[in-house]
Order: structure tokens, then sequence, then C-alpha cells
């Protein structure tokens, strides 16, 4: 585990591209204890159930913690007691911060110092929304630009990135 202390590995990747599934396989191989930090609300059925499944589909030795907002304060609070921090996904945790009216930019500053400071292995996952079309309302255009621009301030901190197409994993980046 000592070669991998300090190390930030970012998974970008579309809407069921598999880009969670490669995280947690890297993730998982990997010793030390573990931590897998939730950011996703349940305000309906249907998102009740993917929650629930993937759930199911991490083994047993992992520690779940939900934070739909506040990232830096549990990875500060965990920070010593894990060795391997996943966090799934920041595009819902961005999604959680504009609902919950917060100050996007003052977030993301704090969220990037806690992930360059963290001293374990950790893997971000995110979902990459600009290759589609420009959305037809402000909202999402102001969603899909806050998470454009949260997507580089993680891959410039990140000593690995990956794009996950179809299920394959493509490494971008590497430090």
């Amino acid at each position: 585990m000592n070669n991998h202390r300090g190390k930030k590995v970012f998974v970008l990747g579309g809407a069921r591209s598999g880009k969670s599934s490669f995280a947690l396989g890297q993730a998982s191989a990997l010793p030390g204890r573990k931590a897998y930090i939730a950011t996703a609300q349940a305000f309906d059925d249907e998102m009740k159930v993917r929650i629930e499944r993937h759930r199911l589909e991490r083994p047993d030795d992992w520690d779940t913690f939900e934070e739909p907002l506040d990232l830096p304060g549990l990875l500060a609070k965990i920070k010593d007691s894990h060795d391997v921090i996943l966090i799934d996904c920041l595009t819902l945790w961005l999604s959680n911060l504009m609902l919950a009216d917060k100050d996007i930019l003052k977030e993301t500053e704090s969220f990037i110092s806690a992930l360059t400071t963290f001293g374990g292995l950790l893997f971000a996952v995110s979902n990459e929304v600009g290759f589609g079309i420009v959305p037809g309302n402000e909202m999402a255009r102001k969603f899909r630009d806050l998470a454009g621009t949260l997507n580089q301030r993680v891959a410039a901190a990140a000593d690995q990135v990956y794009l996950i197409a179809a299920g394959i994993p493509i490494k971008i980046k590497e430090i």
C-alpha cells in the first residue's frame, strides 16, 4: 500500500459507462481499510433502487458513508481511519450543492484542498456531461458548465485520470 500513499485517481465517463464498477474494482483490489462515500440522495423510488443496487455491489470489507454535501468535512473526519477512499459521484454531489443553493466555487475549492491534502489513496468518480448537445434550459447549462469546471479541477489535482467508454477504461493522465 505504501507505493499508493497519497495517490489520487479520477474516473470519468458517461451514464452507465462502467465508471463506478471500474473504480470499485481497482480500489477493492488494494489492501487496507476502505471507505465508500456515496453522494446520492433517494428523492424517488427509482433512485432508492439504484442506491440499493450499488450497496449490494460493494464487497463486505467496505465502510459506507452517505454524504450528499460536506465531502471535505467527511474526508477530514475519516482520513486517518481509512487507507482507500472511493467517492461516487462528484456530479451528484454538484447537483446536491446546487439544490441546497451552496456557493459552488467555494465548495469546489474546499473539496480540492481536502483532496490534495488527503494522504491515502483516493478514487473520485464523475460524469462527463460535456459530450452531448447544449442543454435547452439555463439550469441544465449551468450544471453542465459547473460540472466541466469541477472535472477540470479534479483532473488537474489527480495523479491518474481514466475515461471510461462502453466499459473500456482509457488512461488519459499518469503522473
